[in-house]
Parts: structure tokens; sequence; C-alpha cells
């Protein structure tokens, strides 16, 4: 039987299009096989598997690496803000920076921003969703904050859920303006957080190791945001300072090399997403947008 392709909605070329997986066949072997399952939990999903791995994109020799990706994906390096060419390890090009004019911020006052690169899913009403990827799967809100007081508070609130896959910009920034808190660890194992190993597992999000941030809103109350990592990342580096106010579309960190996610949830009644990420996140399918691009508007 053919495997499932993963299909999302492109934004930028309104086309439902099939994601090419990075390590495709080591995903499936790993979440779809019975050959797949001892490796993944004795070693995939360690934290050691994952710095090991990291450790190698750090070593020069990864350089090497980084033509034949951007062949192979298409990357476009009119973006980037230094040359390809100017990268020591696969690393320093996997946590690139762009070019400003690259990830133009949306400007209305309501507008908030997507927080990064990705294939994005929205919940609008946590509580109300109980077919978290598998029929009859509800979202576990408490168990992703680790705070059960915190988990009441924003039940019924709203959630956007940004995937990164490998080919994406992988720095992260402010959805909204603010003033945020100090990142606050959750340790946890690394599985991927591809739909390939999230079909098998949707609790996989509220498992993995993770950061939470609050960030303190004039408008919109306090608005959760929270890095989750994934097997190979390295590791997640906040470059923001906390207490010192942020501007929509600051940057806030980046991970290191492997595919990972990025939940931002704001309190009930406080946004409305864009037409299209409800309409295709009902059908269970990802929309694909840029970091500054809009993602909800907050409500009058």
């Amino acid at each position: 039987m053919p495997a499932e392709p993963i299909t999302f909605f492109n934004r930028l070329t309104q086309r439902i299009e099939t994601e090419a997986v990075y390590g495709e066949g080591f995903l499936r072997f790993t979440y779809e096989s019975q050959l797949g399952s001892p490796p993944l939990h004795t070693l995939v999903k360690r934290t050691a598997f994952s710095r090991w791995y990291g450790r190698r994109m750090d070593a020069p020799a990864s350089r090497a690496k980084i033509a034949p990706f951007l062949q192979t994906y298409g990357v476009d390096t009119g973006e980037f803000a230094a040359a390809p060419d100017s990268f020591a390890t696969f690393n320093e090009f996997f946590y690139r920076k762009l070019k400003p004019a690259a990830r133009p911020i949306c400007a209305g006052e309501n507008e908030l921003a997507f927080p990064a690169d990705g294939r994005h899913l929205v919940l609008p009403d946590i509580a109300a969703c109980d077919d978290f990827f598998i029929k009859g799967i509800r979202f576990d809100l408490s168990a992703l904050l680790g705070d059960a007081a915190a988990a009441e508070r924003y039940a019924h609130g709203a959630m956007l859920i940004s995937r990164l896959c490998p080919v994406d910009y992988h720095r992260f920034h402010f959805p909204c303006s603010g003033v945020p808190g100090a990142a606050r660890p959750v340790n946890g194992p690394l599985y991927s957080v591809s739909p390939i190993a999230l079909r098998k597992r949707p609790s996989i999000l509220w498992e993995n190791k993770r950061e939470i941030t609050v960030l303190k809103t004039s408008r919109l109350g306090d608005v959760r945001l929270l890095e989750v990592g994934a097997t190979c990342v390295g590791s997640i580096v906040q470059t923001f300072t906390p207490e010192l106010a942020v501007t929509k579309g600051d940057e806030k960190g980046y991970f290191r090399f492997g595919g990972s996610c990025f939940i931002t949830i704001f309190e009930p009644d406080k946004i409305r997403f864009a037409g299209d990420l409800v309409e295709h996140s009902r059908a269970g399918r990802e929309v694909y947008a840029r970091m500054g691009d809009v993602a909800a508007e907050a409500c009058s």
C-alpha cells in the first residue's frame, strides 16, 4: 500500500501541494513500521541522539551538504543576509538570517503576524478539538503547559501550531508587541513533529522538550509562546531579553538543525484567525505561510 502523502495549502501559490519531506524514508521506517519501533524508543527519541547529530552539523565537513541541499529543495538564496558560500557549517546555514525585506511584517494595528515560516494549523477553540490528528484525541493543554491552572484559563482559547521543516527559515519572532518574561524549559523526549509521526502519536506535541514564554500585552492579555524541539534539533536558542518590551516581528530566537515547532496560545475571545487557516484546519490540512504575514486579527 503506497504511503499517504503529506499535503498542505500554499498561501503563496493558492494551491494544495505535496510536501517534499526531508529524510522521509527514515521517518516512515521509524514511525510506520514494526521494525522501526525499537530504534525509535531506544535511540531516536533520546536527547543524546539529537545532540550527536547536531554536533555533526557543526563540524566543518558538514559544509559540503549545503550546496546539494539548496539544489534539491530550491531554497531562495536571494533572501539570505549572507552569501551561501560564507557559512562554515551546515548549522550556520540552517539558522541563517534573512534580509529584512524578505519577510515584511504585517503593518495593521489589529493584525497578528505568523511567528515563523512553516505549515500552520489552528484550533480556534482548544477545548472543542476532539480529533487532533486521530479521531477521538483531544489536545492535552494541561500536559503541554505543565500547569493545570493555566490550562483551565486557556481551555477555550485559540492555538496556532507552526511546524517548521528543515527547508524553512528557522528563526522565530514575536507575533505581536508586548513584554516577554523569561523562557521556562520543560524537559522531554525529542520525537519528530512531522505529520508522519503525529498521525501515529499526536501526544508528541505535549511530550517533547519545549520552552514556554509568557508575553504580556496591553490588548490580548497574556499570550503563551512555546518552542517545541524535535528529533535532531541541536538546541533552542533564545535571543530576546526578558522583561524588555518587544515589537511585532522582533526576533525571539532560533532552532539549530532539525524540524521543529512553534506554538502560540491566546486567551479566549481575543483573536480571530484568518479565513484560510480556519477552512483548511477544519479539513485537517496545514497552510504554508511565511513569518510576518497575517495570521489573525485582534477582536474589537
